[in-house]
């Protein structure tokens, strides 16, 4: 198999000694992830499960994916951060760039749609104003089944199903990703005898796309899974090696914190290619939640250029030095068109005559790194052959390892997210949850924490 992800650092300006001034550090980060890979505590689950998934899961995925693809112009999944990003951007990116806009008749695989990731009423009303009378099945995903909004949609779509089919046949159309053993979710899908896939308890939502997690919408949407699987396990074996010299994920996870040190503190994710827009919203919750605590982190974001090239074009050439760029850039495009002779060439495009749109992109793409490295913004470009079920899993593994070592090298923990929970308690004593403040005392506390350091400020000045 041909090397089909290739790291470029050139345009980052980092030397080759200065990346291995790392090494010591990089292979002992290393041996301690693969030391605690079977610890269950340890969230390294995903580590070692291009190599250990359990095929008879896979194979069940595959059966319920077909019986889906049989009865339903329309697959809901249910489900908030990790519980739908990873699916979404394998679907997105592998899927035709308008496959929920075909007709019903162009189509052969349900409409994939997503719900219980926010908490608009106009958007779960209007997605229920889509879906109209077709046929439909659910895939709910939550570990514990009691996060809000998936919880909420959930309840209303549940009714929904049960209204239109019957309790009967709606539990044939009711499919639960959750935990093995406990939570409300489990509860309820055991209680209701609802099809069950399970949420390893040894990943997080954000490193759970190569499970049943995200692998079920996957299937559903006609995309080989045993080739992503295929993909992520080729990249487990590639980047095994604990000498910084030689694996590229880890040089990754190093210059990025190279550059943090020098107050490069914020990352834009950038892409010439639409349909990879949802893999950059994947990214942004895999090292947002991973490194952003303890008041450290580079704050990662995203661009699909060339469109953001005409609103944040300027800001990134000539703005605040404080960004770099990882280039993730797709050398083969699956289609291609070319530009036709005009008479009138009233456009003035006819020195592009001949020459193919995926040409022109690239050397966008050459342009706009060479012209971003030159206005003092780094440049890591990250190179794939093409856009395809293998490669994407290798790329997918690929961040996965790199977000865990830089977090490492970053002094946090990479598999908790203790921050999320503050919103939460938050929002559960505004709308008077059982066991939580009234809004009195929030109104206090959000007083208090606004005063506290006036009151201090004053004090340093007498």
């Amino acid at each position: 198999m041909m090397q089909n992800i290739k790291l470029d650092l050139k345009q980052s300006k980092i030397l080759e000694k200065n990346i291995m001034k790392y090494a010591d550090e990089v292979a002992k980060i290393h041996e301690e992830l693969h030391k605690n890979s079977e610890d269950e505590t340890a969230f390294l689950g995903w580590l070692n499960l291009p190599n250990n998934y359990d095929k008879k899961e896979i194979e069940k995925i595959k059966k319920v994916a077909k019986k889906i693809q049989n009865d339903s112009e329309i697959l809901v999944v249910i489900g908030i951060g990790g519980s739908y990003l990873g699916a979404r951007a394998v679907i997105e990116s592998l899927s035709h760039t308008f496959h929920n806009y075909l007709p019903q008749e162009q189509r052969k695989t349900p409409q994939i749609l997503y719900v219980g990731n926010n908490l608009s009423p106009n958007y779960i009303n209007d997605l229920i104003e889509l879906i109209g009378n077709r046929d439909l099945s659910i895939n709910v995903i939550s570990k514990s089944g009691t996060t809000t909004e998936p919880a909420i949609a959930f309840r209303i779509f549940r009714e929904l199903l049960e209204n239109k089919y019957g309790l009967k046949d709606a539990k044939k159309r009711i499919y639960v990703t959750t935990d093995k053993e406990k939570g409300a979710l489990k509860q309820i899908a055991e209680q209701e005898e609802y099809t069950t896939f399970v949420i390893p308890n040894n990943i997080g939502g954000r490193y759970s796309v190569l499970t049943p997690v995200g692998l079920l919408p996957i299937a559903v949407a006609g995309i080989n899974i045993d080739k992503l699987l295929e993909g992520a396990r080729f990249a487990a074996e590639k980047y095994l090696d604990k000498n910084l010299k030689y694996n590229d994920c880890y040089k990754y996870a190093v210059a990025r914190n190279i550059l943090y040190k020098e107050e490069k503190i914020i990352e834009i994710l950038v892409s010439y290619e639409p349909k990879f827009h949802y893999m950059i919203e994947w990214w942004k919750q895999l090292f947002g939640e991973s490194e952003g605590k303890d008041g450290k982190g580079i704050y990662p974001t995203g661009v699909d250029f060339t469109t953001d090239l005409h609103s944040l074009g300027q800001y990134i050439q000539d703005g605040k030095r404080n960004l770099f760029e990882t280039v993730v850039h797709i050398k083969e495009s699956s289609t291609d068109m070319n530009i036709n002779q005009d008479e009138d060439n009233l456009d003035e495009l006819n020195y592009l005559v001949g020459k193919g749109l995926a040409y022109i992109n690239k050397k966008a793409m050459e342009g706009t790194v060479a012209a971003h490295v030159e206005g003092g913004v780094p440049n890591i470009l990250i190179t794939m052959d093409s856009l395809n079920e293998y490669n994407l899993g290798h790329l997918i593994y690929f961040f996965e390892l790199a977000c865990s070592v830089s977090g490492k090298l970053l002094g946090v923990n990479p598999f908790d997210q203790p921050g999320v929970e503050k919103y939460k308690k938050n929002m559960f004593k505004l709308l008077g949850k059982p066991g939580y403040v009234t809004e009195k005392e929030i109104e206090k506390e959000t007083t208090k924490a606004i005063e506290e350091p006036k009151l201090k400020k004053k004090k340093r000045k007498k």
